[in-house]
């Protein structure tokens, strides 16, 4: 998963947070550290955010819990250590890394979609348990094939004389596979000169079978929740 050959994680980055700013990730992230914190029997006091893109669940996050933050992106990072300068965010892939410590608590929203095979998944859940402390809580945002719909977004922001439209389709090239398209296109205007860039993203799509089979092969305890 080199997330950095994608453009929108390398020098388009700096277009996430005029999209979404961190003020506008706070109802959801409140609604993660509710879900994590009723769901732990003790305190929670440190959270590992894998794939943490730039920084903008830690806006909130960092009000609840001390935050470690991952990802494989040296662009995303960079925006968000600029973000949160609290937060210890450190390069790595959710697959891999070994941080030598354990967490009260560790979440992977969205971005675990970049898991597009059962044995990458498998990798990113065995990480996550391995640094996870006994009783702690793993919350991971995920799409399920079986409610996953084919759609199309538009995405809107500004700042200053900067202008950004982005859309974005969702395509299953194959019902029988697990794997759907996100294409991306960008509309940005600098004082009315218009960048086009466009790109193509392969994202993960497993059946709930596969997700909970994955999770409780690393003897992982399951509660499903909407959000």
């Amino acid at each position: 998963m080199k997330t950095t050959k994608w453009r929108g994680y390398s020098e388009l980055a700096w277009t996430e947070p005029i999209i979404a700013s961190p003020e506008e990730y706070a109802e959801e992230t409140e609604q993660f550290s509710k879900v994590i914190k009723e769901n732990l029997k003790v305190d929670p006091k440190t959270l590992l955010h894998l794939s943490c893109g730039t920084g903008g669940n830690e806006y909130t996050f960092k009000k609840h819990f001390k935050v470690t933050g991952v990802d494989i992106s040296e662009g995303m990072l960079e925006i968000a250590r600029n973000c949160n300068p609290e937060v210890l965010y450190l390069y790595g892939d959710m697959r891999t890394i070994k941080l030598g410590k354990c967490f009260d608590a560790i979440t992977i929203p969205d971005f675990i979609g970049y898991m597009t095979t059962v044995d990458d998944l498998r990798s990113a859940i065995i990480t996550a348990h391995n640094h996870l402390k006994p009783g702690g809580v793993l919350l991971i945002i995920a799409n399920i094939a079986e409610k996953f719909i084919q759609n199309n977004f538009v995405y809107t922001g500004s700042k200053g004389d900067i202008e950004i439209t982005i859309f974005e389709n969702n395509y299953i090239p194959d019902p029988t596979g697990t794997t759907y398209e996100a294409t991306v296109i960008y509309l940005i205007r600098h004082k009315g000169n218009l960048e086009i860039h466009s790109e193509c993203h392969m994202i993960g799509l497993f059946k709930l079978n596969t997700w909970l089979g994955l999770l409780k092969e690393a003897s992982l305890e399951v509660k499903q929740e909407k959000i």
